[in-house]
């Protein structure tokens, strides 16, 4: 169900909203998670994770924030299943996609939050600007433009992504 640029779903008799977002959105946030995913399947590194995951990042008051992609490095998952849960904790590195409806507090927020809350390394994703900017704890941004390499180091070292093909728009 969908109406006023909110998604509606019934869940157990409960109604949720949710913002929609474009398909460049969409686009964007599913080739940087099949890029990830390929490269951690390849070297059994973790899981990677889509944005309908909840991590709860803080306690009293709670946060819980679903970040458009996200990656928890093998180490850190348990034996067994995934649970049904939010995941207790921050993930590894965050990917976010700038959306017209997001504000500048509310990504700074967003930002601040993953870097305090144990997240190495913050990928924000612009695509009026075509640019990834790269946030790690203790350091300045650094913005990359479509010369250059997406790297997931120090928690994918041997992960690379151009970003020019991040923004390639394929036609036939």
């Amino acid at each position: 169900m969908h109406g006023h640029g909110l998604r509606y779903e019934l869940v157990r008799g409960q109604l949720r909203t949710g913002i929609l977002r474009g398909s460049k959105h969409g686009s964007l946030a599913v080739k940087l998670a099949s890029s990830l995913f390929q490269h951690v399947e390849a070297h059994a590194l973790g899981e990677v994770f889509g944005p309908d995951t909840g991590f709860k990042i803080a306690d009293s008051p709670d946060t819980v924030r679903a970040p458009d992609v996200a990656f928890v490095r093998q180490e850190r998952i348990p034996a067994g299943e995934l649970t049904e849960k939010f995941w207790p904790g921050a993930p590894d590195l965050v990917a976010e996609v700038i959306s017209p409806s997001d504000t500048l507090y509310e990504l700074d927020e967003k930002i601040e939050e993953y870097l305090a809350s144990g997240v190495a390394v913050v990928w924000v994703v612009n695509p009026k600007k075509r640019t990834v900017t790269v946030y790690r704890p203790g350091a300045g941004p650094g913005v990359l433009s479509e010369g250059d390499q997406l790297d997931g180091s120090p928690v994918l070292p041997a992960f690379q992504y151009p970003v020019a093909k991040l923004f390639e728009v394929k036609h036939r």
